[in-house]
């Protein structure tokens, strides 16, 4: 175990290193969005499968197609009920948008360029050879690579691959995230407050940013402040991808789930890093099964499951993983020079008069005050001993509602 204080990136290479993506499995197409392909999809058929009309029109020889031609009305070829004939000389085919172009045309006279005598389709524009034909293969071939792994399937991938010829697909299992909230203090929203009691919020909102990230959480009971409690969870735990804890990971002499943990076979890999807010972090693993243990300050777990728990669980579900995406931001406030730590200021966001964000900080930065947290949109990012900086500088920061949280 490493007591030592490590960077906020080294304790988020280390937490990835171990993790691997869940296994596939194979689910319906409509039940498949959002999901995280696990298998590339190629194309099952060709699209278009032939020659097809763009526009409601005739089917006509473009050298036939000259002002004033009377051409002959021979058929009518709906979308799904081609034409079985030839288009000759001096002869056209009724067709509609999607209906397949007959044998012996080369080009669309669009409906609004003709007018119908009976059988008879007088040309009043000229129609030019190929023009509003969609060609076969012109989409996709079969064969042609629609979607690689990897992808987390929009609404645009499911009806490409529906389009392929595709009702079922292979995407990774969503993983499984066990979580724990710790402390004799905290109940449950809408339950009694006991003398110096609280109420649990950390493990409702964790639950939301993995259901945000394509998980399944399962929230376990409050456990209480006793080894042989959080000792227990190991028993529960069989099956997970990941358990994450908040509440107990620090040293004070109530923090139980290092010691509680470590009797049923908790391997820690470290549990500190050099940040603000959200220093006792421990991260480590209960036999197969990771543990990520979260400070029991809201603010501080929010901020730590932004920068640790989104990246862990985006690999565990096939997708690539790292730090959140930032941007750059002009201060609307001057910032004292940092300390030690990385620091992660809550902060507003306004458009500035060049249109460039406008970070400003709350004035307060108490990690137990989730209000704040609820109005930032964003975290602007201070390095150990940054200096101090004048309003106008710029800055790194977060932008929460790019997270999708």
């Amino acid at each position: 175990m490493s007591g030592s204080m490590i960077s906020v990136a080294e304790a988020r290479d280390r937490i990835l290193s171990g993790l691997r993506p869940t296994p596939a499995e194979t689910v319906a197409l409509a039940q498949a969005w959002n999901r995280v392909l696990a298998t590339e999809l190629r194309a099952r058929l060709t699209q278009p499968p032939a020659d097809v009309s763009a526009m409601d029109g005739y089917a006509v020889r473009a050298a036939d197609s000259v002002l004033g031609a009377r051409l002959n009305v021979i058929g009518s070829a709906p979308a799904g009920h081609p034409f079985g004939g030839t288009v000759g000389p001096g002869e056209t085919v009724r067709l509609f948008t999607g209906s397949v172009v007959p044998q012996g045309a080369d080009a669309i006279l669009l409906q609004e360029d003709t007018t119908r005598e009976g059988d008879i389709a007088v040309v009043n524009e000229a129609a030019s050879a190929g023009r509003h034909i969609r060609r076969a293969g012109q989409d996709f071939s079969a064969g042609d690579m629609l979607i690689a792994a990897g992808n987390k399937l929009t609404a645009r991938d499911i009806g490409l691959a529906a389009s392929g010829n595709h009702p079922w697909v292979n995407v990774h299992r969503a993983p499984r995230v066990a979580i724990l909230a710790t402390g004799d203090e905290i109940v449950l929203p809408g339950e009694p407050l006991p003398p110096g009691g609280i109420v649990s919020s950390n493990a409702h909102a964790l639950a939301a940013l993995v259901r945000a990230c394509g998980g399944d959480p399962v929230v376990l009971p409050i456990a209480a402040d006793t080894e042989d409690a959080i000792g227990a969870v190991a028993d529960a735990v069989g099956g997970m991808d990941m358990l994450v804890t908040t509440g107990g990971a620090s040293v004070g002499d109530h923090d139980l789930v290092i010691s509680g943990l470590s009797k049923r076979g908790l391997a820690v890999d470290f549990w500190k890093i050099a940040m603000r807010p959200g220093r006792p972090l421990m991260f480590g693993a209960l036999g197969p099964v990771p543990v990520l243990g979260l400070p029991g300050n809201p603010v501080s777990a929010m901020v730590c499951a932004i920068l640790f728990l989104m990246p862990a669980l985006a690999r565990l579900g096939g997708l690539p993983a790292g730090p959140p995406p930032t941007t750059i931001a002009r201060l609307g406030a001057g910032l004292a020079a940092n300390d030690w730590r990385a620091d992660h200021l809550r902060a507003t966001l306004q458009a500035g008069p060049d249109s460039q964000l406008v970070a400003t900080a709350f004035g307060v930065q108490d990690s137990a005050m989730l209000r704040r947290l609820s109005l930032a949109d964003a975290l602007i990012l201070r390095d150990p001993r940054a200096p101090a900086l004048p309003a106008g500088a710029s800055v790194k920061i977060i932008q929460l509602d790019s997270l999708g949280i």
